[in-house]
């Protein structure tokens, strides 16, 4: 058989735990937090009062953290692509009577997701600091752009990607928050924080689907692993760019401002390895070929490696100015 057939029927085998992967990792749609939670209620008399409580608050906050959440609210909004591209995946089926419990999955995990991307649109709206417009655009670009993770339809690549991915969104809207929060943003920062709870959330569902594809095909699912790490794990705006720029231009600006303020590092990455290493605890896994003991050689030693190449990297600490945020300092 096949290693795309392999997967399939693996795919096959623990598609029947997908209702107890969104009981345990997702919420019900009638008790989870809404957008509207966080925002001024458009019925009260004290509407107009709490957006200006926003927009005062607003101003505490520098350049590099606003140009930060633009691209985090961007990221998330860019939503129909990550939909599109999981449902693409072989295993996943979403049509007729074929339609399977994996398909279930995504449709419920995207409608949390899509939560995130309203509630921060519409906070950077009120909050009058952002050139809403050239935000608007930039999403339209990221969407119309699409991307490429480097995973195909290979499932066992892709939810190598997605549990990677969740836990750095997770670290990076936890920490905008932590900032929001020390310069007296306290909605702002309850807002991020629990957007970085259903992140974790998650994360650890994503992990638990690799963990169990590891107790069913532990060679090809450590091939699998070492191929996206060797790749390296992009993220899903990489092909990020602001109106008339070419695709990507402005990921490495943005990246580089997340670095100097410390939301997302590449420390970070490295640490994320580390624990994707130890929690699908790679050292026990047997039975593996060949090819595979030289993939878990490499994955192992990775983070030591990863660790001196990230103590070697310089971070330019002049600001790119976006057209998304005027300049006015830093946080």
């Amino acid at each position: 058989m096949s290693a795309k057939n392999i997967r399939i029927e693996v795919m096959r085998a623990i598609e029947s735990k997908v209702d107890s992967f969104i009981d345990s990792y997702l919420i019900p749609i009638e008790e989870i937090w809404q957008p509207t939670d966080f925002l001024p209620d458009n019925q009260s008399d004290k509407f107009f009062d709490e957006v200006t409580q926003i927009r005062e608050e607003a101003k505490e906050l520098g350049y590099d953290f606003w140009v930060t959440m633009v691209a985090d609210t961007i990221t998330e909004e860019a939503l129909p692509t990550y939909e599109s591209w999981l449902m693409d995946v072989e295993g996943i089926d979403q049509h007729g009577e074929n339609k399977n419990g994996w398909s279930k999955w995504v449709r419920h995990w995207t409608a949390e997701e899509n939560r995130h991307g309203d509630v921060l649109n519409k906070y950077l709206y009120l909050s009058g600091r952002v050139n809403m417009r050239e935000v608007e655009m930039t999403t339209q670009h990221l969407i119309a752009d699409g991307f490429d993770i480097g995973t195909d339809r290979d499932p066992y690549k892709n939810f190598i990607y997605t549990s990677f991915q969740e836990l750095a969104t997770n670290i990076s809207h936890k920490r905008v928050g932590q900032m929001a929060k020390k310069k007296g943003n306290l909605l702002l920062g309850k807002m991020c924080t629990i957007i970085a709870g259903d992140e974790m959330r998650h994360h650890l569902a994503y992990r638990e689907f690799v963990k169990t594809i590891f107790e069913h095909d532990p060679s090809q699912m450590m091939l699998a692993f070492a191929d996206m790490m060797k790749k390296k794990i992009v993220m899903p705006a990489h092909f990020l760019r602001e109106s008339g720029g070419s695709i990507g231009t402005a990921f490495e600006n943005f990246s580089n401002c997340a670095q100097r303020l410390g939301v997302y590092t590449a420390q970070d990455y490295v640490e994320i390895l580390r624990k994707l290493n130890a929690y699908w605890e790679l050292d026990n896994i047997r039975s593996l070929t060949d090819d595979a003991e030289k993939a878990r050689d490499y994955l192992m030693k990775l983070p030591d490696r990863l660790d001196r190449i990230s103590e070697r990297m310089k971070f330019p600490e002049d600001q790119y100015h976006f057209k998304w945020v005027e300049a006015n300092g830093t946080l």
